[in-house]
């Protein structure tokens, strides 16, 4: 059953949100493409299909993730009273595990074999290895070399959870190179494997699929704050890459124009020359990776290098939904620096002994400071969308006398 929200806010017939998305592949893809369009829309109302789904959240991911007052952080902040999605909670410790088994058991009715994939923090691939072992896919998973060094905590939960992890070396060693690998892969046997994208991103109907899956996110939270406050949140606040973590939250309050909604992209380390990863901020209408959207890119239209501290966020490309929620102006896109998202990075660990993801201290930055903007009456919620496990050598590594 669809909400008011999930049909107004779905792509047309030709997967597009407003004039961002569609499908730009190989025409030997399109009817892959179609298939898995047509499989998803078959299955995703299917009773049996949802049943299987919604018993791995509960028994296995440990859904419904608590919403739960940060009374330190508030405090520290003095203003608005701060809220957390704890999908750092989540089995595989992201919101990423939602989409992948929905997307493993898609491709495992679809009768495909293996599951293939990119990742930058990690966290992607860490859920989809645990999809695929739980489903009994293969999993090939494609990362960046940079990322691995950053990330190595899990490139290791990955092969122990028995699948392959092929690194990438191309170009910057990051999340653009590591999609393109996987990528070219997929293209050797579209038939008998799935490429199960990571984030609201790529050709139709993978930004809507992945949204779908990652909405759970906002139909709890919402009902959650309702219970725990009496009432919906003035603010929603969430980390954006490709941005399903956001997409996943704000989905259930985008009729609600009261409340003020904020993607956080990551300024890295500034404006002037380019080390940064604020798409939606800086960004112009392109094409990447088989769908229209939002993109850094230089003068002949190629998508230029970027930067955050955070692997997750590190990709010059975002969802279709937040291309068009930016030109409808009902979601305002702001940015954390580096050294920002570093400083809530202890902060929260400090303040409330919750270690975040590096993506997730984007959010947790702006949360901080929006709330000093505003009286004490006024609430926000900050979808957590990941823990910092995975971040901590290079945390130790790189700033380790901030922990003096």
């Amino acid at each position: 059953m669809q909400t008011a929200t999930e049909t107004k806010q779905s792509p047309d017939e030709r997967g597009y949100f407003g004039e961002y998305g569609g499908v730009f592949v190989p025409p030997c893809l399109e009817d892959i493409l179609l298939k898995i369009k047509e499989s998803y829309l078959k299955l995703k109302d299917d009773p049996d299909f949802r049943k299987e789904l919604r018993s791995l959240y509960t028994h296995y991911v440990g859904r419904p993730s608590p919403v739960y007052y940060a009374s330190n952080l508030t405090e520290e902040a003095g203003g608005a009273a701060i809220y957390l999605k704890r999908e750092d909670l989540n089995h595989t410790g992201a919101h990423k595990i939602n989409h992948c088994l929905g997307e493993a058991l898609l491709a495992k009715r679809m009768g495909k074999k293996r599951l293939i994939a990119e990742t930058g923090a990690g966290q992607h691939g860490v859920a989809l290895a645990t999809a695929a072992a739980i489903t009994k896919l293969k999993c090939s998973v494609y990362m960046g070399t940079v990322d691995m060094k950053k990330e190595h905590p899990n490139v290791t939960r990955m092969k122990i959870l028995g699948a392959e992890v092929i690194p990438v070396s191309e170009g910057l060693g990051t999340l653009k190179e590591a999609v393109d690998a996987a990528f070219a892969a997929y293209m050797e046997d579209p038939v008998n494997q799935f490429y199960a994208i990571g984030s609201v991103v790529g050709p139709d109907p993978f930004p809507m699929m992945v949204r779908d899956f990652q909405q759970t996110v906002g139909i709890e939270a919402r009902e959650q704050f309702l219970k725990l406050t009496g009432k919906l949140p003035d603010n929603l606040v969430a980390c954006i890459g490709g941005g399903s973590n956001a997409i996943g939250l704000f989905s259930a309050f985008l009729d609600e124009p009261e409340i003020d909604i904020y993607g956080v992209e990551p300024a890295g380390i500034g404006f002037k020359n380019g080390q940064h990863a604020a798409t939606l901020t800086m960004g112009s209408p392109g094409i990447i990776h088989g769908f229209r959207c939002y993109l850094l890119q230089d003068e002949n239209g190629e998508p230029s290098p970027v930067h955050s501290i955070a692997s997750g966020l590190d990709y010059p490309g975002v969802g279709p939904q937040h291309s068009y929620l930016k030109d409808t102006g009902r979601v305002q896109y702001r940015t954390i620096n580096d050294a920002e998202a570093v400083e809530s990075f202890f902060s929260l660990s400090r303040l409330e002994g919750i270690i975040p993801a590096l993506e997730s201290a984007h959010a947790v930055a702006f949360a901080v400071k929006l709330a000093g903007s505003l009286e004490r009456d006024k609430t926000i919620l900050l979808n957590l969308s990941g823990r910092g496990d995975k971040d901590i050598d290079y945390i130790v590594e790189n700033f380790g006398k901030e922990m003096l």
